[in-house]
């Protein structure tokens, strides 16, 4: 299942920004808390993963 997002773009003068925000629900799910550092990873033009700093331990089976 996936989710759409938009990309938002700030300009502060000499500094511009651009930000995606996700839903909720997939914050929740990830137990994502707030200042939690992640980091982009580019695969390539069309895939960016993000990724914990610090990865903690999975519940699911493999």
């Amino acid at each position: 299942m996936g989710y759409k997002v938009k990309i938002q773009k700030v300009d502060r003068g000499s500094t511009k920004s651009f930000y995606v925000n996700f839903p909720a629900a997939v914050a929740e799910s990830s137990n994502i808390i707030k200042g939690e550092e992640m980091e982009w990873v580019i695969e390539d033009r069309n895939s960016f993963v993000l990724k914990r700093v610090k990865p903690t331990k999975t519940v699911l089976k493999k």
